[in-house]
């Protein structure tokens, strides 16, 4: 640095804006692992353990380097670059190992290992900028009190981080992705590395200028995996096998499939477990009204086909993310109707606005972060503001990706809703389940009233038969402690459904 006066003014303002840069990539890494692995509990421990284990041993090198090194300022703008040219790279680092470690190892292992692969290394070069960056700092500011120093720079570091959770979190992720995300990261490295390059000789300058030069010629092969990117899902559309029902498209939020739409016919339902809801409601319900609430929008599917089976009714679809409906619209063939109302929200506030008096004929729970339910929406209080609402002999129906054999969060599940419910139904398509312990698609229905049904072959779309599975017998198939009854205060979601969570099919 040319002098004590710029470095007093650049050193910490590099830590501030370095310290951010590190906290985006963490957020936005999230976000890049999710059309691979998903978003759970278990990829963002991942995540979160290998980026602050890259700034605790960037920490480590950084002290040793600051000791010894006569131009902390020099150093500073080199690993800047450093740090600029790796979390650029982590974009395909990931993409051409993910598929690689996804095939070799478990999930919880092939997270851990994707993680560090791409995350790692550009977290340990923002780590070492710090102890460079407060040793500038201290050199610049004598005779003021060495403390006072130390403490400011550690301040505007814990500020950085909180900057950076809040742009990437909140803004440049909906604004422009995942991946604008990390090359703007990228980008302000190498922008806060400029000024003490500049003065540090022809090769730091070659060096950004050769950086700059090969940023156009991988541009062209760097794309997102997602159609759209939201707040909250990576989006993908995809062509679909319709078996004859014209064309087809299916939904895909982050790595796994959400829902199919045929475009000729509404009512040819191709998803096994959203045709059994389908079916059940047909046979409770005749007439031209059906009035509905549902948990979920994704492609709509239901909407769609119950628009025209009922041509008369209040129908109200709670959807997190706009961008989802958007998406629907425009790729999925879902065009609203005046009998369907859409909200953007969370669906246990949206219901919970409603008046507590009998409104729905079928509360339909179709909500999901990655395989599992939030688990405010599984609790035996929301249980009880569904019920408030559902006429009588009305239907909750709701479906549960779990174990085929001792799944313990699907009969936790019915437990709960056994305290709200008399009737409790759990139904599974005989032809989805496997050989072994895999998962597969349950739908539990709960009601006042029973179906009265043992079996149900369909009768519009696919040709499928779904069975009933007593709920008696399947609650003794695991130790009632091993149970739980989900409330508010408490759900283990996630540790009920870890067997289903870090199943190898689930990953692609």
């Amino acid at each position: 640095m040319a002098s004590d006066r710029i470095a007093r003014f650049w050193a910490p303002a590099a830590l501030l804006l370095s310290s951010a840069g590190s906290m985006a990539l963490e957020i936005a890494a999230g976000r890049l692992m999710a059309p691979y692995v998903g978003m759970s509990l278990y990829s963002w421990t991942a995540i979160i353990a290998v980026v602050l284990a890259g700034l605790s041993v960037g920490h480590w090198i950084g002290g040793v380097m600051a000791d010894r090194s006569r131009r902390p300022a020099l150093w500073s703008g080199r690993v800047l670059l450093l740090a600029a040219a790796l979390t650029f790279l982590s974009l395909f680092i990931l993409r051409e190992s993910a598929g690689w470690a996804l095939g070799a190892f478990a999930p919880l292992t092939a997270m851990s290992l994707l993680a560090m692969l791409a995350f790692f290394a550009p977290s340990l070069a923002a780590g070492v900028l710090s102890p460079l960056l407060t040793k500038m700092a201290l050199d610049a500011a004598a005779p003021e009190p060495r403390g006072r120093v130390l403490g400011r720079m550690f301040a505007l570091g814990a500020a950085g981080a909180i900057l950076g959770t809040v742009a990437s979190g909140f803004f440049f992720i909906s604004w422009v992705g995942s991946y604008g995300t990390v090359l703007s990261i990228a980008g302000l490295y190498a922008v806060l590395a400029a000024p003490v390059l500049a003065v540090g000789g022809r090769a730091a300058v070659v060096a950004i200028c050769a950086l700059a030069a090969a940023g156009p010629l991988v541009f062209a092969d760097l794309r997102s995996p997602c159609d759209a990117e939201s707040s909250y899902f990576c989006i993908r559309v995809d062509d679909a096998p319709s078996g004859g029902a014209g064309p087809a498209r299916v939904l895909a939020l982050d790595h796994l499939a959400h829902s199919v739409n045929a475009r000729n016919d509404p009512e040819f339902i191709l998803s096994p477990y959203v045709q059994l809801v389908d079916e059940i409601a047909r046979r409770r319900f005749v007439g031209d009204r059906l009035d509905a609430f549902f948990v979920g929008g994704g492609a709509f599917t239901l909407p769609r086909a119950w628009d025209v089976a009922w041509p008369d009714g209040r129908r109200i679809a709670v959807e997190i993310d706009p961008e989802v409906t958007r998406v629907a619209q425009e790729r999925l063939w879902f065009a609203p109707s005046d009998r369907l109302e859409i909200v953007h929200g969370d669906a246990r506030a949206a219901l919970q606005a409603l008046p507590r008096a009998p409104l729905f004929d079928v509360v339909f729970g179709d909500a999901f972060h990655d395989v599992a339910i939030p688990q405010h929406l599984v609790t035996d209080e929301m249980h009880a503001e569904i019920a408030a609402r559902l006429k009588p002999g009305g239907l909750y129906m709701i479906n549960v990706v779990e174990a085929q054999r001792e799944p313990p969060f699907l009969l936790s599940l019915a437990l709960t809703l056994r305290q709200r419910f008399s009737h409790v139904e759990l139904w599974i398509d005989p032809s989805a389940v496997t050989p072994g312990e895999g998962r597969t698609t349950w739908v539990v229905v709960a009601s006042d009233e029973p179906t009265g049904l043992d079996r149900i072959r369909s009768r519009r779309g696919p040709n499928r038969e779904w069975r009933r599975v007593p709920t008696d017998a399947m609650l003794q198939v695991l130790p009632s402690e091993e149970l739980v009854i989900l409330t508010d205060d408490f759900a283990p979601v996630n540790r009920l459904m870890r067997h289903v969570l870090l199943d190898p099919s689930l990953v692609e």
